[in-house]
């Protein structure tokens, strides 16, 4: 199989992970996309949804069988032990996706792949990956932009807190990009890091 050089990229909720992860795979980046495959996983029929349906319940299915995120949301993100219970059913079949989407990718003939990670650090992946890369804003920046998608304070404060700081995420990652003073700069940087890899 060709060489190609794994790059973990993360950040908090509302840092702007999504536009990093775009820009990358606009410069050439085969880019893995976990929260794509945490949707995956639990597609009706498939067992992701059976096991999470049968931890919590009907209610966290939808009329047309489908997974109710809000619902589950709701309930996960009050209580630390059921969302640790939902994260042992879904973070290994969601590993497993990624392993054959990078897999395919550097088939193709990917030179660098880029996951994708929201909970990279938390879950203690970064030994997984040459370099790690951050997209950083402050809490105050991230909440804003989470009330700008809808979401009542409580409800960005409490998804913020349900994740390691991100301060302490910058101190692990090899590169930081930080994405709270506009796109221009977040481009000039994110091309700069391209150059780097």
């Amino acid at each position: 199989m060709p060489k190609a050089r794994l790059i973990g990229l993360t950040g908090g909720i509302g840092t702007g992970k999504s536009t990093v992860s775009a820009m990358l795979r606009g410069l050439g980046a085969a880019v893995v996309d976990a929260d794509e495959g945490a949707r995956a996983v639990v597609e009706p029929g498939t067992p992701g949804l059976r096991a999470v349906a049968e931890e919590f319940g009907p209610g966290v299915l939808a009329p047309d069988g489908r997974l109710d995120r809000a619902a589950l949301a709701e309930i996960v993100f009050r209580d630390p032990e059921r969302r640790a219970r939902l994260n042992a059913i879904t973070h290994p079949l969601v590993g497993a996706w990624a392993a054959e989407r990078s897999a395919e990718a550097i088939v193709r003939g990917a030179r660098i792949v880029v996951h994708d990670v929201p909970l990279l650090f938390e879950n203690q992946r970064q030994g997984q990956f040459e370099r790690v890369i951050l997209v950083y804003a402050p809490d105050e920046v991230a909440v804003r932009r989470l009330l700008e998608k809808g979401m009542t304070e409580e409800q960005a404060r409490a998804r913020i807190a349900a994740q390691m700081p991100i301060e302490e995420k910058r101190r692990l990652a090899d590169y930081v990009v930080d994405n709270s003073d506009g796109l221009p700069d977040t481009e000039r940087q994110v091309r700069e890091l391209w150059r780097q890899l």
